[in-house]
């Protein structure tokens, strides 16, 4: 890793009440500086410390500051990195990429990151910082039109096996390949790496079987990457 001290970067994200990263958009970004080789510094933050930095300017983490240049969103911060640090690997290979890369994100988003919230919802607001709780439950029961967390999730056991399906595209890939992205990881990878992420960090139920080989043996390797990055004690099983 190579930034000097004269352009330090920090990167703004979601911490649970036991200190670990919790956004699955926030693992993107740090997957993403990895991947590039860029050294940062950590700037922890609970749901309700997010308005008080930047003046109230963003409402969600990631944030990436730059030296002078302070970035938000997950994408935008990707292909901010991509764009001014040329000299370190690539994060997409050309504008092609980044599209179907995006195809990808909106299938992550209505296929996979929408069971998973059915699932873990509760287990979020569990997990996060007990000053959080409050604003996490009132925001997210007003989403889901008054119905509390518990009743949202009240016998989620039997939604698993759809949620498990819907990793099959992956499965089909992965037999083949290493990484989503080949030989060796990109965004891609990173991208659903980071809500296993998120899963593994609040999780009370393992998401998937035991015998899932396919998903175990990428996801082993995924863990390995950048000195063993995403492996940390406070993990709950992603596995039965």
């Amino acid at each position: 890793m190579n930034e000097s001290p004269a352009r330090a970067v920090e990167l703004y994200e979601l911490v649970l009440d036991n200190g670990r990263s919790a956004s699955p958009y926030v693992w993107r970004s740090r997957y993403a500086l990895a991947h590039k080789g860029i050294e940062f510094t950590s700037v922890p933050l609970g749901f309700t410390d997010i308005p008080t930095v930047f003046g109230g300017r963003f409402k969600t983490v990631p944030v990436l500051r730059d030296g002078d240049h302070v970035v938000a969103e997950s994408w935008v911060i990707a292909e901010y990195l991509e764009r001014t640090r040329p000299q370190g690997a690539v994060l997409f290979g050309g504008a092609s990429e980044v599209a179907t890369t995006r195809v990808l994100d909106a299938w992550l988003q209505a296929e996979i990151l929408r069971r998973l919230f059915r699932l873990y919802v509760l287990d979020i607001h569990n997990a996060a910082r007990p000053q959080d709780r409050g604003y996490f439950r009132e925001s997210r029961e007003k989403r889901l039109q008054g119905r509390s967390l518990e009743e949202f999730t009240a016998g989620r056991e039997q939604h698993l096996p759809a949620a498990r399906a819907a990793f099959a595209p992956l499965r089909a890939h992965l037999a083949n390949f290493a990484f989503l992205g080949g030989a060796s990881p990109n965004y891609a990878d990173y991208m659903v790496l980071a809500a296993l992420q998120w899963v593994v960090s609040v999780s009370t139920l393992p998401l998937l079987a035991a015998d899932d080989e396919v998903l175990r043996a990428w996801f082993t390797r995924s863990l390995d990457l950048y000195g063993g990055l995403g492996r940390d004690a406070r993990m709950r099983p992603l596995f039965e």
